[in-house]
C-alpha cells in the first residue's frame, strides 16, 4: 500500500509516485537520469497499427506517471530550478477525520520494499506481465503468495482470477497494478508459509 506521509521529513529518501503533465514522463526521466537521481517508469511494448505485426514500440505503460527516489527537499528544489522538471506534480492523499471530513492532503510515498517488488515485475516488458486498469479489482482481498521459483522468485503478490486465468497481482494501492500471468502453482508459496520458512 502506498503510504501517506504524515510528517514527511524533507531530507529523508523516499519513493515518490509523481504525475507528469502532457505525457512528458520519458523526458523527465532522462533529465533525472542526467542528474543521477533514481527514477522508474513502467514500460511495455505497443503494436503500431498499420505496420508489420512484429513492429512494436516501447512506451510508458501508465501515462503521466514516474516514480522518483529522492528527498522532498531535492525534488521541490529541482521543480523550481530545472525547466525540464517543472512538469512533476506530487500525488496527494486526503486525510480524513472520523466523520469523513478532510483534515489535510499529504504527499504519497511508496515503501522501499513494495517499490522493489513492483519494479521486479514492472521491469519485464514481455507478455508474461500486463497492467491492470481496474485498481479496485486489483485491490480486492485474495490469497497472498510469494513466488519461490523462476524469474520472479522473491516477488510477493495476491492471487486473482483475470479472464479465467490465475495471476499474481502486485499493486501499489490507488496508483498502479501489474499482474504476472502463466505462473505454475508449484512456483507459489502461501505467504504465511513463506514467512514461517524464512
Amino acid at each position: 500500500m502506498a503510504e501517506v506521509t504524515k510528517e514527511l521529513g524533507r531530507d529523508e529518501m523516499h519513493w515518490f509516485p509523481m504525475r507528469v503533465t502532457y505525457s512528458r514522463e520519458v523526458l523527465v526521466k532522462e533529465a533525472l537520469d542526467a542528474l543521477g537521481i533514481e527514477s522508474f517508469i513502467p514500460m511495455h511494448y505497443e503494436h503500431i497499427e498499420g505496420k508489420h505485426p512484429r513492429h512494436r514500440v516501447l512506451k510508458p505503460a501508465i501515462r503521466n506517471l514516474v516514480f522518483v527516489h529522492s528527498t522532498n527537499r531535492m525534488i521541490t528544489e529541482l521543480k523550481m530550478t530545472k525547466r525540464e522538471l517543472t512538469p512533476l506534480r506530487y500525488m496527494m492523499h486526503p486525510v480524513l477525520d472520523d466523520r469523513n471530513n478532510v483534515l489535510r492532503h499529504d504527499i504519497l510515498t511508496v515503501p522501499d520494499r513494495q517499490m522493489e517488488n513492483f519494479m521486479r515485475v514492472a521491469s519485464v516488458t514481455d507478455d508474461r506481465v500486463f497492467y491492470m486498469e481496474n485498481l479496485d479489482f486489483a485491490g480486492k482481498p485474495g490469497q497472498r503468495v510469494k513466488v519461490v521459483e523462476g524469474d520472479f522468485a522473491g516477488v510477493e503478490g495476491t492471487i486473482k482470477r483475470v479472464k479465467k486465468n490465475k495471476c499474481v497481482v502486485v499493486q501499489i494501492e490507488h496508483i498502479a497494478a501489474v499482474a504476472i500471468a502463466f505462473l505454475p502453482s508449484a512456483f507459489l508459496l502461501l505467504l504465511d508459509e513463506a514467512e514461517n520458512q524464512s
